[in-house]
Parts: structure tokens; C-alpha cells; sequence
């Protein structure tokens, strides 16, 4: 059984920063694809940036590219999102989510297998 566990969700203000953290408990981390995705009161999950099991490739959406950064620990089993000069914009809860042994981007929910709590983050003006 896989079990995702985030972290790192804070309120903060706008141009500030934050690294949100996902532990996955289970099977080999490193096979894993691991996403962030964000959800906004009334909006559609969207994604934000995902990682392939070993780091050789990452994909962003538009909106996020250039300010945050995924990143991935498989001797912790953990993976991050380093976000910098964040926006009110960015205000969202905040989901991790693992799928196995798949190649290439997935940038849609349900190409993901296990999902995480969520964290919150929030961005004041």
C-alpha cells in the first residue's frame, strides 16, 4: 500500500517563498512519477509541475515555470516543490500524487495512481 504525506504549507506574503515536501511510504520511490497539483475554491484540480522516477525530466505549467522548481530525494523517498515569488494567485491547496512505472509527463489527475491529504497554501496581497 502507497501512502503520500505533504508538508510545508504555510500563509505568506506575495514574493515571498515556500518548499512544500511529499513523503511517499511503500513500494520503491524511485519508480514512481510524482506530481503537484493545486485546487482553488471553486476551480478544477490543476497541474503545476511533475518529476520522472529518476529525475530526468521535469514539465511545469505555464503559470508556475521559471518561479518553481520540483525536486526529488530517493534515498528519503521524498519530493519537493520549491516555490519562489509567489502570487496571491498561487493561493490553493496544495496535493502530491505518485504513479508507477509510467514514462513521460502526466499532467491530468487521473493519470496519477495515489494522492496525498493536501497542504494549504496561501498567499496574501
Amino acid at each position: 500500500q502507497v501512502h503520500l504525506v505533504e508538508s510545508g504549507g504555510d500563509l505568506v506574503q506575495a514574493g515571498g517563498s515556500l518548499r512544500l515536501s511529499c513523503t511517499l511510504f511503500g513500494r520503491s520511490f524511485s519508480s514512481y512519477t510524482m506530481g503537484w497539483f493545486r485546487q482553488a475554491p471553486g476551480k478544477e484540480r490543476e497541474f503545476v509541475a511533475g518529476i520522472s522516477g529518476r529525475g530526468g525530466w521535469t514539465d511545469y505549467s505555464a503559470s508556475v515555470k521559471g518561479r518553481f522548481a520540483i525536486s526529488r530525494d530517493n534515498d528519503k523517498a521524498v519530493a519537493y516543490l520549491q516555490m519562489n515569488s509567489l502570487k496571491p494567485e498561487d493561493t490553493a491547496v496544495y496535493y502530491c500524487a505518485a504513479v508507477y512505472l509510467k514514462s513521460g509527463p502526466r499532467t491530468r489527475p487521473h493519470e496519477y495512481d495515489y494522492w496525498g491529504q493536501g497542504t494549504q497554501v496561501t498567499v496574501s496581497s
